[in-house]
């Protein structure tokens, strides 16, 4: 892997260590300057690219980076990396219990708080999840995150992670998509010739960094 692929994801995103800095705190009065990114988890595979995606999004000095963490993802958590989720919350400035419908980000008015609106990133995105969103049925504030970011119209990535797909997941991915949000399939790329996990990790959530868009210096295909 080159140096400007090392940090923040040089070691396989679900060490036994990976989780043992502190979670940071945020200010009571937010800084302006800085954007927010709401990451939800949610209970499908691909816990390693939410992990990594974390630690890339805490490594940037412009975003605050927020976390929620659903029910199922937590115990998809486990049996791929064997580790609760301050696996992932100890990467964000806070964390949200999924339960907590009443969290900031369930109004409108916190995605705008900032010099620039906020963003979602769902990751991975279950197909039950994605069927919540597309039917506006929020269950949860994952649910209701995202049902916020696509009435304020504000970036929506979710990345699904399920195969073989049926005709009622393609619909529903259309309805999103006609929503405004983006579908990332979890399909990482071959063509900058990985060598490890990680490799295939980090070109992935450079991909998801576009979207949003979140300047990064992530692999890119130099052509």
């Amino acid at each position: 892997m080159s140096d400007i692929l090392s940090p923040p994801c040089a070691t396989t995103p679900c060490a036994p260590g990976a989780a043992s800095q502190p979670a940071r705190t945020e200010a009571q009065t937010p800084d302006p300057s800085v954007r927010d990114i709401l990451v939800g988890v949610s209970g499908a595979s691909g816990m390693p690219l939410a992990v990594c995606l974390l630690r890339c999004l805490a490594a940037m000095p412009a975003v605050r980076v927020h976390c929620v963490v659903s029910h199922g993802a937590q115990a998809v958590l486990r049996a791929e990396c064997g580790s609760g989720p301050e696996l992932l919350t100890a990467h964000a400035s806070q964390s949200y219990d999924a339960d907590n419908l009443g969290a900031g980000p369930s109004s409108g008015s916190w995605w705008r708080r900032g010099a620039s609106p906020a963003a979602m990133i769902l990751v991975p995105c279950s197909m039950g999840t994605l069927g919540a969103i597309a039917s506006g049925a929020t269950r949860n504030l994952v649910h209701r995150a995202a049902d916020v970011a696509l009435k304020e119209r504000l970036p929506l990535v979710l990345v699904t992670r399920e195969s073989p797909l049926s005709s009622i997941h393609l619909r529903n991915m259309l309805t999103v998509s006609e929503a405004g949000a983006v579908i990332m399939p979890f399909s990482p790329g071959f063509y900058l010739n990985p060598q490890t996990l990680d490799d295939m990790l980090l070109h992935m959530c450079g991909r998801i960094l576009d979207q949003v868009p979140l300047p990064h210096t992530l692999g890119r295909w130099p052509g």
